[in-house]
């Protein structure tokens, strides 16, 4: 895949935003014990703020795969990313879980339209390396995340200074978006078309068996992402005996290996191909999630989970690089838009299904949960590639 060298000041924008779409992932799982104690809510609570945020996340990303040639990226990103902020800043002064459940919807708005929009806007304009570089970038701000809330905890502040500091950190990118709009115009995605025939009926790309297949993919792949990052904190303190400060430090290494491997597969991907990377990042997420269910010491664990980040580093920016020649052309932004909606669904509902189950059993049963669906995603993935015309890379 050939494209044209993006101008520098857009792709540091690019990683920016990414960077601040992994912040307020990385603080809520350190986060949520203080908060549920704080806001006197059970464990199992936190299922409903990712429900919120899900909802405004499907919504928003799939309406802007679909109206993002329309609309314009640097509109788009602006403008969402001010949402995030108010949504952000909402967390950090709310009094009551219904309150916080409200600022997750709004929060979910807003990371949603950016994550779609950066996406489609990538897989046209980025190659391999620039895109793998902008998702580590979103693992290097889960991973500060859980930094930033642990470090105001053990300074004795409040949970809710972590969240202050994200929201200003949103409006400073906000305001760069609003002075940039103009600058991303030359790269906005075209309004799909085939020749001859005129913009393709949405009808057409929503019959794709590659447009739902890939969706798949994705919802489970962000599962075990999420879920990982999400539940290695409860698993490391309560199931394998760890202080806090030092399962804080732990899941922060959760997701900087994820950052790392982004970096380091970003250039791999482009000597050995797609398919090779992706199908050695699949075996090594289930031989990860084997470490992390094993009865063992927490350093089995924690090895565990920097093996399921480091592995894990490729698969969703190759999976969406990939779209155009999966999906066709004319039908990428459309695709992208959903898989990233059913990506949030993933992220949400999976994660929050176990908080119900580890509350009412153990979370020492979060391994085997994350062996299950890695060996899912490898089977979709094997699946996927016998497909007549399935790109392999």
């Amino acid at each position: 895949m050939s494209v044209t060298p993006p101008r520098a000041s857009l792709l540091l924008l690019a990683y920016l935003a990414f960077v601040s779409l992994g912040l307020p992932d990385g603080l809520i799982g350190v986060g949520w014990p203080s908060i549920r104690a704080d806001l006197g809510v059970p464990t199992e609570a936190v299922g409903l703020v990712l429900t919120a945020g899900t909802v405004g996340y499907l919504t928003s990303s799939v309406l802007a795969g679909f109206t993002l040639a329309r609309l314009g990226v640097g509109r788009l990103l602006a403008g969402s990313t001010v949402l995030a902020s108010l949504a952000l800043t909402g967390y950090a002064s709310t009094p009551e879980l219904a309150l916080m459940i409200g600022c997750a919807l709004v929060l979910g708005l807003g990371s949603g339209a950016v994550d779609s929009g950066l996406n489609a806007y990538a897989a046209g304009a980025f190659g391999p390396r620039h895109m793998t570089w902008m998702h580590a970038c979103f693992g290097l701000g889960v991973a500060l995340g859980p930094l930033i809330m642990t470090g105001a905890l053990g300074a004795g502040l409040s949970w809710r200074w972590a969240y202050g500091v994200v929201a200003a950190a949103q409006l400073a990118l906000a305001t760069a978006f609003a002075l940039t709009v103009r600058a991303w115009r030359p790269a906005d995605p075209a309004v799909p078309v085939v020749a001859g025939t005129g913009p393709v009926p949405i009808r057409e790309t929503l019959r794709l068996p590659a447009v739902w297949l890939g969706a798949l993919a994705f919802m489970l792949y962000v599962a075990i992402e999420i879920s990982a990052g999400l539940w290695a904190f409860l698993l490391l303190t309560e199931g394998r005996g760890l202080s806090a400060t030092t399962a804080g430090l732990c899941v922060s290494g959760y997701w900087g290996s994820l950052f790392v491997g982004r970096v380091v597969q970003g250039v791999v991907a482009e000597r050995l191909g797609v398919g090779r990377v992706l199908r050695g990042s699949l075996l090594g997420m289930t031989a990860g999630a084997l470490l992390i269910a094993l009865p063992a010491p927490a350093w089995v664990a924690v090895a565990g989970l920097a093996l399921v980040g480091f592995a894990a580093a490729p698969v969703y920016p190759l999976l969406t690089l990939a779209t155009p020649e999966r999906v066709g052309a004319a039908h990428a932004d459309r695709a992208i838009g959903v898989q990233i909606g059913t990506a949030g669904l993933g992220a949400a509902l999976i994660p929050g299904g176990l908080g119900v189950l580890f509350g009412h059993t153990s979370v020492a049963l979060l391994g085997p949960a994350l062996t299950v669906l890695a060996v899912l995603l490898l089977l979709l993935h094997a699946l996927a590639g016998r497909r007549p015309g399935a790109a392999t890379g």
